[in-house]
């Protein structure tokens, strides 16, 4: 049977990636590899386990926005406690040693999990899109766990769907299979057509949601600064407006004090929707466009971690099933894979590190005994 790595010689595959030959590495090579495969993974699982744990110790964490940081962990973590370490003696040693129903197995969740990570990242980005541009609906929100648990079930769902089935009847309905015994990759490895849809959901629709909520934050920021900018200097003629703008000033704290009491009232009664979120009664339009800035610098950021590892697997992917193989070397795509599982060791230090109750609970984890900072005493997060 013919494949579309036909051109190369003794080439082991991997489910998304090359696992070099069976030749392998040289001796001092694979320990320099196997080294920094642990410590990848070390990495990993001690970085997202560490946020998981966070919500075990830290109630006040277990609002809606930050159930999603949790989601994301989870996955990140299975990737690191699963995938790599599944993965790694087939690269250092060229061939799979697993059995099939393992290798199919290890196939859906790797696909699963990094398909996961990559939608709980459109999905935290949409918060925080929601969080700036529909402030007071998204506080009426926060408290609605239902609605949190829906979208985190959402994403799982989701993500299997794009490539579970493929993966497990592919060779059924082709009525054969392309992976050698003792190789382990996808089926649909050289069918460039539905990679490039997969793709299109995967990294190409996610990235430009994530790059158009982080536009969207910034057009707004900038339309409020310039509101501001404009506000003082509009009263115009001081002698004929005098009056007028001290009667505008008078009516200005009158509201802002009612909506001071109103919003004091709701806190004493129901408690505050999300620690983080909670501003004093003076001077909070600021404090607020000053968080909003942090959430527009920290989303700039997540847009470019993101697009550096994703885009160059996802490009060359395509690349090689389009070519049959033939156009793209191993170790080039091999680097572009590992870019991908990167990605989730770098998640939990820039999405939950950024915020301050996080921080706060890391430091109960790590620090018990050195907590003199009390939870209304926190600085401003850049959630």
């Amino acid at each position: 049977m013919v494949t579309c790595f036909s051109g190369y010689n003794n080439s082991s595959f991997g489910d998304t990636g090359v696992s070099g030959t069976v030749a392998a590495f040289p001796g001092h090579t694979m320990v320099i590899l196997a080294v920094l495969m642990i410590t990848l993974v070390v990495v990993v699982v001690v970085g997202n386990a560490l946020v998981i744990l966070a919500f075990v110790v830290d109630k006040s964490l277990r609002n809606q926005s930050n159930y999603f940081f949790l989601n994301l962990a989870i996955s990140d973590f299975l990737v690191g406690a699963f995938c790599i370490p599944v993965y790694m003696p087939y690269i250092l040693t060229g061939r799979w040693m697993l059995g099939r129903g393992l290798c199919k197995l290890w196939l859906v969740m790797d696909y699963l999990l990094c398909t996961a990570s990559v939608f709980n990242i459109v999905l935290i980005s949409y918060d925080r899109f929601l969080s700036v541009t529909r402030a007071v609906r998204y506080r009426a929100q926060q408290g609605m766990t239902r609605l949190a648990v829906g979208k985190m079930l959402a994403v799982w769902v989701l993500a299997f769907l794009l490539y579970g089935p493929a993966i497990i009847f592919w060779e059924q309905v082709a009525g054969e299979s392309i992976v050698p015994p003792d190789e382990c990759f996808a089926e649909f490895y050289c069918t460039w057509y539905f990679l490039l849809s997969a793709s299109t959901f995967e990294f190409f629709s996610p990235f430009v949601s994530v790059a158009f909520f982080n536009l969207s934050i910034y057009l707004n920021i900038q339309r409020r600064n310039r509101s501001r900018e404009v506000s003082p200097s509009s009263s115009g003629d001081p002698s004929s407006s005098h009056s007028v703008s001290l009667s505008m000033k008078t009516v200005g704290k009158k509201k802002g004090a009612l909506r001071c009491w109103i919003r004091t009232r709701v806190v004493q009664v129901q408690g505050p929707p999300n620690s983080n979120s909670c501003t004093p009664c003076g001077g909070g339009g600021h404090s607020r466009l000053s968080r909003d800035k942090k959430i527009a610098k920290s989303l700039a950021v997540i847009v470019c971690v993101f697009g550096v590892c994703w885009a160059p697997y996802t490009l060359l992917m395509i690349i090689r099933a389009a070519c049959s193989g033939a156009c793209v070397e191993h170790h080039w795509y091999e680097v572009t894979f590992w870019l991908l599982w990167l990605n989730s060791a770098i998640n939990p230090f820039l999405y939950p590190l950024c915020h301050s109750s996080f921080r706060r609970a890391f430091a109960k984890i790590l620090c018990p005994k050195r907590q003199s900072v009390g939870p209304h005493e926190d600085i401003p997060s850049c959630q």
